[in-house]
């Protein structure tokens, strides 16, 4: 059970989680036993942990609601410019200590927790992640979110309330095997259905030419529900909404066509309208054209923009309600992440066009001043390409508007490159060859006026590489915006020690400007700031090795190095060169056991996607390795090797802030930015890692002498892919490369099936796209480095301190406010909404006080 809090470490805790005040404890509590009472009906002999759970939860929540309703009263009376984040995932995690953290009321709960007997943590590992994302692309939209809120900005996340989330991950035999994420089962207490807002959205049917232009008709339709999770900013009393739509068939569904009396057939049928929104597609950096998964993004789509145009033509009780969408841009700005959301752009059209009778032209112009897209990938494969038949049955109507679109542009590019007919082809939003497709990228680009890439160096790829063609054609469109992660999810709530311990040095305003961290430079060689900083990663070191030890009943030592590679399993993030330097250290311990030896525990995690069989077969080798490392007696507690079950935001904060050295190894070229990255850095870990995405920008920062930086630059992979990479002179050059792979092959980890391997030794010897032997050598050299290193805790530890003070860039309030800025044309603000207690004129006043700003 969690210890009270002496007088002076609430001191010493009074700003970052809150001050405790006897008043607030006392309410706390009543709130806490009200909720048992009255919510949950059930008393303390019968209560369960859940049950304490969701009384905390709501007590939490009760204080919210006020700043809640506070927040859209203000956006209501100062009418900004809104914001709308469109995303096919947001990868949220748990929203229970976030919440007190961004209210203010860490420590005042904690109090009223421990005075009511019960235990915070084991209480907070109730709460289900809410696992709507995959990975990077998801998580990112969770983060913005925090940031937009924390800055004031009237934002609005969109997307959809998947019934399953990513799947959980169980390893069985050393094998993946997906279970169904039933995140809803036990319910959410921090949603309010909304089904006042329920929209219809239309699917297939046909399109009829008329008089007053074409019409959509014979559709089915699906509702859309919209479902409200409050998005706290940090101490500003500033909370957006994310809204979510979870799909409903509508009450005649199956019975209003003249049927033949099934009734009890045509109700069992709802399901099929109703799984739209059932599951969340388990891809990560890939691209499966399902008719389902279509259908997915033009309901999310559908949904939100007419409750976007609802809003902007709703305006104050005393001016009249919008009647012109002239100034719709003016007032309205839509981020695509990535192009999940595209069909957005002909849906737009579809709306001025067809519903709302503009002009092309004027529809046109509004439409691409309103979007703007981001794009995450340059792999080929994760690129959407939609077959033009399947969006003529789905959507008929807006398989037109994209014809209509690109026949423009075309005339455009012919106009400016006649007789250049390659142009036209590479540049064309319909793909001809074999299966026709509409490549959803150049829908996005055409269609937005902004388009950014995630980091300098992917950016830069998508500038003259990628999308070359566009970008000559329209250089100011094309931007970077490199991400950011929040810290007060990252720091605060994760690594609490760590966080007490800087504001204790710098102060606490660090936490909304990150670029505070810079004055940690002036404590480098402080000897007490260096043991500190020690301690706080030796603590967390010790509690994530509990953990170990009480799951995986491995013993693990506490003063080795804890290397950590956790990420999606995928060939381009190149998790077998990890597993093949582990296989290494395991050959060096077994030939000379009594030579010194620099002890490393070995954490590998992520999810492999379900079809994915190259990512499933690396999950088998990493277990299998570990299962002959951990069981060998010569080794003993020099290596240890643990594959991390199920991977996902709330284990990613207990293993980040335990982290020494933070592996980021993808090819230079591949990884668009990685933000993993970044919260290991914050969190006190060295990176290992090659120049690619953000890693290139990190090591800008706290200078490159600070990582471990290894291997090819991009530069050097492309002068390789031009003369030809052959992995067998590789093989036969290096010596402990040949014999790791001899094991490999020869069936050393899996003796009762020694050619269970071939699909992968195959792949690297024949037609490995991301070259993992060309970097072998230089990882090896380069993890001896890290090795010797670690030796010195002291010199270590000053390297750590060098790159905390170095993260400021890549805070997420940081990404945000040039999003704001220089894509979106809003202000950040530092501006506090008045809070609930204070009377309604009060917002009245704030809102005249922003308007002289």
């Amino acid at each position: 059970m969690a210890k009270p809090l002496t007088d002076q470490e609430k001191r010493k805790q009074i700003s970052i989680r809150g001050i405790v005040e006897v008043e607030n404890v006392a309410e706390l509590k009543k709130g806490f036993n009200r909720h048992l009472h009255f919510t949950l009906v059930k008393d303390r002999n019968i209560a369960t942990p859940r049950d304490y759970y969701f009384a905390l939860a709501h007590t939490v929540r009760d204080h919210l609601v006020g700043r809640w309703i506070r927040t859209q009263q203000f956006y209501y009376e100062t009418d900004p410019k809104r914001v709308y984040y469109l995303s096919l995932e947001f990868y949220m995690g748990r929203t229970l200590q976030n919440t007190m953290i961004n209210l203010g009321l860490q420590n005042a709960c904690d109090e009223a927790i421990y005075q009511l007997g019960l235990d915070m943590e084991e209480l907070e590992e109730m709460e289900e992640d809410a696992g709507l994302g995959n990975g990077g692309l998801g998580r990112l939209a969770a983060c913005f979110l925090d940031s937009m809120a924390t800055l004031g900005l009237a934002a609005y996340g969109y997307g959809i309330r998947y019934e399953y989330g990513i799947f959980n991950q169980k390893i069985r035999g050393g094998w993946q095997v997906e279970e169904a994420d039933d995140w809803l089962r036990h319910g959410n207490p921090w949603e309010k259905a909304r089904p006042e807002y329920m929209l219809p959205v239309h699917f297939y049917g046909r399109v009829e030419e008329t008089k007053s232009g074409s019409k959509w008709v014979d559709t089915q339709v699906v509702l859309a529900m919209p479902y409200d999770t409050p998005i706290p900013g940090y101490m500003n009393n500033t909370v957006n909404t994310m809204r979510l739509w979870s799909a409903r068939a509508p009450n005649d569904f199956n019975l209003r066509d003249f049927n033949v009396g099934d009734y009890i057939q045509a109700v069992l049928d709802r399901n099929l309208a109703e799984n739209i929104s059932r599951v969340l597609y388990p891809n990560d950096n890939f691209f499966e054209g399902k008719e389902l998964r279509l259908k997915q993004e033009y309901f999310v789509v559908a949904a939100t923009l007419q409750d976007i145009i609802r809003r902007f033509k709703t305006t104050k009780k005393e001016s009249p309600g919008r009647t012109s969408f002239e100034g719709f841009p003016e007032k309205v700005a839509i981020q695509l992440n990535d192009t999940h959301p595209a069909m957005a752009i002909p849906e737009l059209m579809r709306i001025f066009v067809d519903i709302e009778k503009l002009d092309w032209d004027t529809a046109w112009d509004l439409t691409r001043r309103t979007f703007a897209y981001t794009n995450h990938t340059v792999l080929p494969e994760a690129l959407e390409r939609w077959p033009v038949d399947l969006l003529e049955t789905l959507l008929p109507r807006h398989l037109q508007i994209i014809y209509q679109i690109n026949q423009i542009h075309l005339d455009r590019i012919a106009a400016l490159y006649p007789e250049d007919m390659d142009k036209l082809r590479t540049m064309s939003l319909i793909e001809e060859d074999g299966c026709k497709r509409v490549n959803m990228a150049h829908l996005c680009i055409v269609g937005s006026h902004a388009v950014n890439g995630v980091a300098e160096i992917h950016s830069n790829i998508i500038k003259t590489q990628v999308f070359r063609n566009f970008s000559d054609l329209e250089p100011k469109k094309f931007q970077n915006k490199t991400n950011g992660i929040t810290p007060r999810r990252w720091l605060l709530l994760c690594n609490p020690g760590l966080a007490e311990l800087i504001a204790e040095v710098i102060g606490e305003d660090y936490v909304k400007d990150l670029s505070q961290l810079q004055k940690l430079n002036d404590f480098v060689d402080d000897a007490a700031f260096i043991r500190d900083v020690s301690k706080v990663k030796q603590d967390n070191k010790v509690k994530f090795g509990q953990y170990l030890e009480q799951e995986y009943r491995v013993k693990i030592n506490p003063a080795s190095m804890f290397d950590v590679h956790v990420k999606r399993i995928h060939e381009y993030k190149r998790q077998l060169l990890n597993c093949l330097h582990i296989i290494v250290m395991y050959n060096r311990i077994r030939k000379n056991p009594a030579a010194p030896f620099v002890p490393r525990t070995v954490i590998i995690g992520g999810k492999a996607a379900p079809g994915y069989h190259m990512a499933k077969m690396i999950i088998k080798l990493i277990t299998s390795v570990a299962e002959v490392v951990n069981n060998d007696p010569v080794v003993g507690n020099k290596l240890k090797v643990i594959f991390l079950e199920n991977y996902r935001v709330s284990l990613a904060e207990k293993v980040i802030p335990a982290t020494d050295l933070s592996e980021q190894i993808s090819t230079a070229g591949t990884e668009a930015s990685g933000t993993g990255n970044m919260k290991f850095m914050l969190n006190g870990a060295l990176t290992i890692g090659t120049m690619d995405g953000a890693n290139v920008e990190m090591a800008e920062e706290a200078g490159e002498e600070n990582l471990f930086i290894f291997g090819m630059r991009v530069e050097d992979v492309a002068e390789l892919d031009k003369k030809g990479y052959d992995a067998m002179l590789y093989y036969s050059k290096i010596p402990e490369l040949k014999q790791v792979m001899d094991q490999i092959t020869s069936g050393f980890f899996c003796p009762k099936n020694p050619e269970l391997f071939k699909d992968l030794t195959n792949m690297l010897f024949k037609h490995d796209r991301f070259k993992v032997f060309a970097d072998f050598e230089d990882y090896l050299k380069c993890q001896e480095r890290v090795s010797k290193l670690y030796q010195n805790p002291k010199e270590w530890t000053k390297m750590v301190i060098k790159n905390i003070a170095a993260t400021g860039k890549f805070s997420s309030d940081r990404t945000i406010t040039e999003y704001a800025t220089e894509v979106w044309g809003v202000e950040p603000t530092d501006l506090k909404i008045p809070p609930p207690s204070e009377p309604r004129e009060a917002i009245e006043e704030t809102a005249r006080a922003l308007k002289k700003l």
